[in-house]
């Protein structure tokens, strides 16, 4: 390759560093960082999101993509050096209609929202965030015009997370869900449900480390390039494929948050440890839109890895036959009469919760439309920010019948706003719809790898995994990946079977599709 592409390669890994270094403050202020810090580390970030754009906006750079496109113009569209110059010019393109000082505005108050959504959901009093949401969400309605759309502003932020992705394509997937999912929650109601009390019995924190930590390893997360961490709300962050950290949180008198938390985290994590090699510090692992090292291609892709190592394989009843004496071993007291089948049923009861990341499988994704609803009237200003709480609490009440007592478990539950993630909550039911269309494909077409499963080898999975969709870090997008690994876009057609049939395996109930 000619010396402006290499030119270039160098320009890219300086932003690259730059955002890991971003990713390394962000880990901090979410893990270790004292209170008072947030002032201090706002302002770094802020300075570093500037340096970035400086980077990105450049002339120097602008003149290498200019010079790199005549340089490779003759190579496949596909190419490393052609999809390099694809999601720069489309960076570029995004970012010149972004003013800068919104984008460290939006920086420097990330650290600021986060300690008083802290706060507020501590002491259950949403007044205490309300104030820096409604500048999250003024930034966030500025940067939706500053993009442009067709139909409904939220498309525009939601670009960054799921490209493609419209307030549109998504009523129709969620039209399809609801259904689905009304009939599995009408069809589980009628019939009892499976004991779970021993789910909150004590539980003390070292045994659950030790068994979360060791079933993580054994799924294939590498210990010798990351780490596990406690936080208020669990998350994955990476500084290379080389050091890819998860967090998750503990409760000593109920198992599910820390068992299927780091699961679930460690599915985010052997994602991005699996990207090759040669990608690293490359536009292949570079979120440019969003100033972000990473080399998931888009949230809802990073999601359906999670959930499948999480649901999948962490909620099949194969899995427990092969684990739960590994579990009774860490908790003898706590599971004393309880046998695989019964844990097996008891974390798959279908029951709707006020807490989205404790929901069951089957009700989850209302909690995902209920966000998206209410992101999408903030954003076309339908909605005021001091009026969240009663419009919150009064989705809860429709779609799920639940009455919320306090904030902390409402409005305040998620971190997401703090950061002015306003977009992102759709990619968690993509995900979702994404998991199961990849585990179909691989029983289908590879049987032999659920067998290894069967045996509680999940070597085979990962590689799969790694071949199809890890390895190719954001090279593809969403839907090429999907079209590559299983010959279609998303459907969730998959998604429903397989909830229908867990279903029919917790609760002997049968569906008539």
């Amino acid at each position: 390759m000619g010396n402006s592409f290499n030119n270039l390669n160098q320009e890219i890994r300086k932003f690259n560093d730059v955002l890991n270094t971003m990713n390394i403050l962000i880990w901090d202020s979410r893990t270790k960082m004292p209170k008072k810090g947030a002032n201090s580390r706002g302002s770094q970030i802020g300075s570093l999101t500037s340096v970035a754009r400086e980077i990105l906006l450049s002339p120097k750079m602008r003149k290498l993509i200019d010079d790199s496109d005549n340089e490779t113009h003759n190579l496949d569209k596909d190419s490393f050096e052609r999809k390099t110059l694809k999601h720069l010019n489309e960076a570029i393109e995004y970012h010149d209609k972004i003013p800068e000082k919104i984008q460290v505005r939006k920086a420097e108050i990330e650290p600021l929202a986060h300690n008083a959504w802290a706060e507020a959901r501590e002491k259950k009093d949403f007044s205490i965030f309300k104030p820096l949401l409604e500048e999250q969400v003024n930034i966030a309605i500025e940067q939706a015009h500053c993009i442009g759309f067709e139909d409904h502003p939220y498309d525009a932020l939601m670009q960054r997370f799921e490209p493609g992705e419209t307030v549109k394509s998504l009523k129709k997937l969620f039209d399809v869900l609801k259904v689905g999912l009304g009939d599995i929650l009408k069809e589980t109601s009628k019939v009892k449900k499976p004991d779970k009390s021993f789910l909150y019995n004590r539980y003390p924190i070292d045994k659950q480390i030790e068994f979360s930590t060791k079933i993580a390893n054994k799924f294939g997360y590498d210990f010798e390039r990351g780490r596990l961490d406690s936080t208020v709300h669990p998350f994955e962050i990476s500084f290379t494929r080389d050091d890819v950290r998860i967090t998750t949180r503990y409760y000593e008198n109920f198992i599910n948050p820390s068992l299927f938390g780091t699961l679930h985290e460690a599915g985010h994590g052997i994602y991005e440890q699996n990207i090759s090699e040669e990608f690293t510090r490359t536009a292949m692992t570079t979120d440019f839109l969003s100033f972000y090292a990473v080399g998931g291609v888009s949230f809802g892709a990073h999601e359906s890895q999670s959930r499948l190592y999480e649901n999948h394989i962490g909620r099949s009843k194969i899995f427990w036959e092969n684990h739960f004496g590994d579990l009774k071993d860490c908790f003898p007291e706590a599971l004393k009469n309880v046998s695989a089948e019964d844990f097996f049923k008891a974390v798959n009861v279908v029951e709707p919760s006020l807490i989205r990341v404790e929901s069951d499988e089957s009700t989850y994704d209302f909690h995902i439309m209920l966000r998206v609803d209410i992101e999408s009237m903030l954003i076309d200003k339908s909605l005021k920010v001091a009026d969240l709480p009663v419009i919150w609490n009064e989705q809860i009440k429709e779609y799920l019948d639940l009455k919320v007592p306090d904030d902390s478990q409402g409005v305040l539950q998620d971190i997401h706003w703090s950061g002015g993630q306003f977009g992102t909550f759709c990619n968690y039911t993509i995900g979702n719809v994404m998991a199961a269309q990849l585990m179909e494909t691989m029983k289908n077409n590879k049987p032999e790898i659920q067998n290894d499963i069967n045996k509680a080898n999940y070597l085979p999975l990962l590689n799969w995994l790694t071949s199809n969709i890890h390895s190719h870090g954001r090279r593809y997008t969403r839907n090429e990946l999907l079209e590559r690994s299983t010959g279609e876009t998303l459907n969730p057609l998959p998604y429903l079977k397989y909830l229908k049939n867990k279903a029919n395996q917790v609760y002997g109930v049968s569906f008539n599709d």
